[in-house]
C-alpha cells in the first residue's frame, strides 16, 4: 500500500472513530468549517461542482454559481459527518433522522410480492435514507459498491454498510447482476445510485439539456425480473430533517426490443433525477464530470 492510500485510510478511520463520539452540534460546527475551507481553497472538485451546477441552473450568473458551490460543500460535508455518525445513531434518531413523501409507492409493491428497485442520484444522505428503510420498515436490502482503493477503505465502507443492515456486493467482478436479480424475483428490495456512468455499457440520456451517461442496470433488472423500478429524490432543508419523495414506477414498455426499453426507461428515470436536482441543486453532490462533453478521452473521467 502506497502512503497515500495509507493516508486515505487512516482519515476515513479517524472519521468513523472519532467523528461519531462527537456531540452533534460540535460534528455539525466541524463540517461546515471543513467545507467552508474546501471551498474558500477553490480546488478541482469545488470548480467542477460549479460547472455541473451551471448546467442545472443555466441562468444563474457567476455570484449565484459561487453561492451555490458554497451550500453544495456543505451538503457534502453534512452528508459525511452524518455518515461517520451513523453507526452511532439509534433506531429513534435514524426514524427522525428521514421524512419521506410517497412511501406506499414502494411498501405497496413489496406487500404484493413483487421486487422493488429503488434508483437514487448522488443527493444528500442515501446512506441515512437506506439506514431508514432498514430501522423504520424493517426491510432489508441489497446494494452495490464500486471497489475502491485501497481495498482497506472499500472493506470500511462495506462494513459501515452492513452495519447499517444492507447486503452489500462488489459492483466489478460480474456477479453483482446475476444477485441482484435473484434478489428480486424472491420478492427482494435492491437500492442503486444510478446518475453516474461513463462505462462502455452506459445508456445515454438527455439530462438538462446535454448528453449524459447513466447505469443500464436498474432499467435491465425490472424487464429481466419484473421488479418496480421507483426513482428516489432526497434533499435536506433547514431542519435537521432530511426529506425524500418515492417517485411512481417507471413502467416497462409494451413495444421494442431490450436495448430500446432500456434507453427509454434510462432516460425516464434522468428525469425523474433532474426535477429532483433542479429543485434542490445544492444537495446535489457531483464533484465529477458527468456530460460527455466535460470528458477527455485521453485523460479519462475525472
Amino acid at each position: 500500500m502506497s502512503a497515500a492510500d495509507r493516508l486515505t485510510d487512516a482519515l476515513y478511520g479517524l472519521g468513523w472513530g472519532t467523528v461519531k463520539k462527537l456531540p452533534e452540534p460540535v460534528a455539525v460546527r466541524l463540517g461546515r468549517t471543513i467545507a467552508d475551507l474546501a471551498w474558500k481553497r477553490r480546488g478541482k472538485g469545488v470548480k467542477r461542482l460549479e460547472a455541473n451546477y451551471a448546467r442545472v441552473v443555466p441562468d444563474a450568473t457567476a455570484e449565484r454559481l459561487a453561492e451555490l458551490s458554497r451550500a453544495g460543500m456543505r451538503s457534502y460535508l453534512r452528508y459525511w459527518m452524518e455518515s461517520f455518525r451513523l453507526p452511532a445513531w439509534s433506531a429513534e434518531r435514524v426514524r427522525t433522522g428521514f421524512d419521506p413523501k410517497d412511501v406506499h409507492h414502494l411498501t405497496d409493491g413489496l406487500a404484493a410480492g413483487r421486487g422493488v428497485i429503488l434508483a437514487l442520484p448522488h443527493l444528500a444522505n442515501w446512506d441515512l435514507a437506506g439506514a431508514w428503510v432498514t430501522t423504520e420498515l424493517r426491510t432489508p436490502f441489497t446494494t452495490v459498491a464500486e471497489r475502491l482503493k485501497p481495498e482497506t477503505l472499500y472493506d470500511r465502507f462495506v462494513a459501515y454498510r452492513e452495519g447499517l443492515g444492507m447486503e452489500v456486493l462488489p459492483h466489478s467482478g460480474g456477479s453483482a447482476f446475476g444477485a441482484l436479480a435473484r434478489r428480486l424475483r424472491d420478492g427482494g428490495l435492491v437500492c442503486l445510485v444510478a446518475d453516474r456512468d461513463l462505462s462502455a455499457s452506459g445508456v445515454e440520456v438527455d439530462f438538462f439539456g446535454e448528453t449524459a451517461r447513466m447505469p443500464a442496470g436498474p432499467a435491465l433488472l425490472a424487464q429481466q425480473t419484473g421488479a418496480l423500478l421507483l426513482p428516489v429524490t432526497l434533499w435536506y432543508d433547514e431542519t435537521p430533517v432530511m426529506k425524500g419523495r418515492v417517485h411512481p414506477a417507471i413502467e416497462v414498455p409494451e413495444s421494442g426490443n431490450r436495448a430500446e426499453k432500456t434507453s427509454v426507461m434510462t432516460q425516464a428515470l434522468a428525469d425523474a433525477f433532474a426535477t429532483g436536482i433542479a429543485d434542490h441543486p445544492e444537495d446535489w453532490h457531483m464533484l465529477q464530470r458527468l456530460w460527455l462533453a466535460d470528458l477527455d478521452p485521453a485523460k479519462g473521467p475525472a
